[in-house]
């Protein structure tokens, strides 16, 4: 192959990863988008039926993503955020430490059933607004958020894109993955805890002058309802083949049509918030990386994989999906290197989810989420700085990788 044609692909991966960076509007992303996958597909690089296999695979995934940020932006809309936050405010008595187990949990649990995305654009906004009113620094709770929002996506199938693009090459259904997943969860939990209380030891003992918090509104039930329908619909539907998108999308359209009649968004502000600029960029992103799985990148990740699935070689598959994940953001990576091990079995692909994952935390273009935290923080008047970003990235990540990889080990 010609490396100028073997460029190309590249370069349209570029593109679209400058593109997430930059964040323009959305008939930006999407013209982008269209014009990598326009540009990857007139070189002829990638067999038809292969792409049109990636964008099989890609379709649910994608429609998914599109309903539960529907779901998301509903339950944000109904008070949800805001309830949940002013509970942990007042079971914090106005102790830092408190409101930080508090909102480590809270985030948590957001991303594991809602989705990191809920976590860095919903829920971190109420957090900080929650810490300024107790006159304690925002900054741990904000990296609560960041920091579950990437590690804390391990628990179920619909956590995060990247677990959903693994699924097809693992032989488990939704409960069987939460099942290997929950031990590795828990010792995350502990270690990236301990991690933050050590890293902002001295924002948890500064007090400030508190700031008058908002009153939040009552929540409705029918929306929390609706959540805890659709994750059981997840968990009893997933051994009959049914696809999570269906069950996320039931509850999209259920919510849209019972905050239409409580007047809280229109049909607009729907389509809005289902992103579809974004969906469209996932697509595009997955007949790029299948053109450069094809060339050497592809080749070359070959090459380095094991081919066991000892400790060492669990532990080399993570810290090689971390690097890609840092590289290329986890999406790609996952695209690239799932197929890759999947021969090697169920230890092989979830030893790459925890690179994929917690890895992704490394760096700010390791994961989107990543990229939406940092800029959701500016508009709040709280831009982190790369260096505290990386104090605590660079600390936390290879600590957190290390034990949830042997932990796995001891599971799997």
């Amino acid at each position: 192959m010609p490396p100028l044609v073997d460029a190309v692909p590249v370069a349209a991966l570029l593109a679209l990863l400058v593109t997430a960076y930059v964040h323009p509007r959305g008939r930006v992303e999407a013209l982008v988008a269209l014009l990598a996958a326009g540009v990857t597909l007139s070189t002829g690089i990638v067999d038809p039926d292969r792409i049109w296999d990636a964008v099989g695979e890609l379709a649910p995934v994608v429609v998914f993503l599109a309903t539960i940020l529907v779901v998301a932006d509903v339950c944000a809309r109904a008070g949800l955020f805001d309830a949940a936050a002013q509970v942990v405010r007042s079971a914090s008595h106005g102790g830092p430490h408190r409101l930080l187990v508090g909102v480590f949990l809270l985030a948590a649990l957001v991303t594991a059933v809602l989705s990191l995305d809920a976590t860095v654009v919903l829920l971190t906004p109420v957090v900080i607004t929650a810490a300024l009113s107790i006159g304690t620094s925002s900054r741990p709770g904000a990296y609560a958020c960041l920091r579950m929002a990437n590690s804390a996506s391990l628990l179920l199938p619909v956590s995060n894109l990247t677990n959903l693009l693994a699924m097809p090459h693992l032989d488990l259904t939704f409960g069987g993955f939460a099942l290997i997943m929950a031990p590795v969860l828990v010792v995350v939990l502990v270690v990236e805890y301990a991690m933050l209380r050590v890293l902002f030891r001295r924002e948890l003992a500064t007090r400030r002058p508190p700031r008058a918090a908002p009153g939040a509104p009552r929540p409705a039930a029918v929306p929390l309802v609706v959540v805890a329908v659709m994750l059981v619909g997840f968990a009893a539907l997933s051994p009959f083949g049914v696809e999570p998108c269906w069950v996320s999308g039931a509850a999209a359209v259920v919510l849209v049509g019972w905050a239409r009649r409580r007047r809280l968004l229109t049909v607009r502000a729907a389509v809005d918030a289902a992103h579809p600029s974004f969906a469209l960029f996932v697509l595009s992103l997955g007949i790029v990386v299948a053109a450069i799985a094809t060339g050497f990148l592809g080749d070359a990740v070959t090459r380095l994989l094991p081919h066991s699935t000892s400790y060492g070689a669990l532990l080399l598959i993570a810290v090689v999906a971390t690097v890609l994940a840092n590289l290329l953001t986890n999406l790609s990576a996952t695209l690239l290197i799932v197929p890759l091990l999947a021969p090697l079995g169920t230890s092989a692909v979830l030893a790459a989810l925890l690179g994929l994952n917690i890895g992704s935390g490394l760096t700010y273009t390791g994961s989107l989420a990543n990229l939406l935290w940092r800029r959701g923080l500016a508009r709040q008047g709280e831009k982190p700085s790369l260096s505290e970003f990386h104090r605590v990235s660079l600390v936390a990540t290879p600590i957190t990788l290390i034990a949830a990889v042997s932990v796995l080990a001891l599971v799997t």
